[in-house]
């Protein structure tokens, strides 16, 4: 009776501040009916929970005359309402619409004959064609592929030929007179093993090709001789290796990592032994500079 007393005046009056007294007097009326029920807590039926959602449209007021509930409570209301409506029209379409099986068997037929053809240029070639489809779509019809077994590292290659591998480096040295000498090293890969080495002033291929003859004598050769692209290795030093049955790789370019086992022997040779000869070269200079002052002090 009350929803029907203040209608006119809701939707006939002309005045903005009449219409919203009467908004604000229905809102507080139906919360009152609410708040007198024996129910402690008062609870609000589906049809208290209409009129709030229904409010929320019609007046913009609404917020400011809510007591028992706050406005996010009939906010979530109004989105639960929502639910049952879109679950509703869901069910006549459910999902994408379905892709043609001849255009399933097309790109299937089209992926297999060029492997290498990724899902954009698949799907250039069906615009081409005329047939509308997603660029998205196209990934889920492809077959899949084979996974393909993941290839070596090189450092698995290494462990893999250890005992048919060696490394060949060279490592420079200055000395006192300001001479620089170097020094041929190879390592054998099964052990770690340093094999006999030289040194020299002046290093030729064919010095370097004898040297390499001197530490792998009668059938001890390995397989493979790891070395990098310095131009010391010239022709002289490859035939001597393919008369051994040796097979040289090359690292690349500026890639000392890749021969790791001779360099970090080199490492190992400037930090240990560089180190200490220097070390006792300054300890003889200290305990010859001492002497002399000892000496000058008897004198005086």
């Amino acid at each position: 009776m009350t929803l029907l007393r203040d209608l006119p005046i809701i939707f006939l009056s002309s005045e903005e501040a009449l219409r919203g007294l009467a908004w604000e007097n229905l809102a507080l009326r139906q919360q009152l009916a609410v708040a007198t029920r024996s129910h402690q807590p008062p609870r609000l039926r589906s049809r208290a929970r209409f009129f709030r959602v229904m409010l929320s449209h019609l007046w913009t007021g609404w917020r400011s005359v809510l007591v028992i509930v706050k406005p996010d409570t009939v906010v979530r209301w109004l989105r639960k309402g929502f639910e049952p409506y879109w679950r509703w029209r869901s069910r006549k379409h459910p999902g994408r619409p379905p892709t043609d099986p001849a255009i399933r068997d097309l790109i299937r037929r089209m992926a297999e004959a060029n492997p290498l053809w990724g899902a954009p240029h698949l799907h250039g070639e069906l615009l081409k064609l005329g047939i509308q489809i997603s660029e998205r779509t196209i990934p889920s019809l492809r077959p899949r592929r084979k996974p393909k077994p993941p290839s070596q590292t090189w450092l698995t290659f290494l462990r893999n030929h250890l005992t048919s591998m060696a490394s060949a480096d060279f490592l420079t040295v200055p000395t006192a007179t300001f001479r620089v000498l170097f020094v041929f090293v190879v390592l054998s890969h099964e052990r770690r093993r340093v094999l006999p080495f030289n040194v020299t002033e002046h290093p030729t291929a064919a010095w370097t090709a004898q040297q390499l003859v001197e530490a792998f004598p009668w059938d001890t050769a390995p397989r493979y001789l790891l070395s990098d692209r310095d131009s010391i290795y010239g022709t002289c030093f490859r035939q001597r290796l393919g008369g051994m049955g040796v097979k040289e790789v090359l690292i690349a370019r500026h890639s000392p990592w890749q021969t790791p086992f001779v360099e970090r022997l080199i490492g190992s040779i400037r930090r240990e032994c560089e180190r200490r000869f220097r070390a006792s070269v300054q300890v003889r200079r200290a305990l010859a500079s001492e002497e002399v002052e000892a000496g000058m002090a008897c004198t005086g």
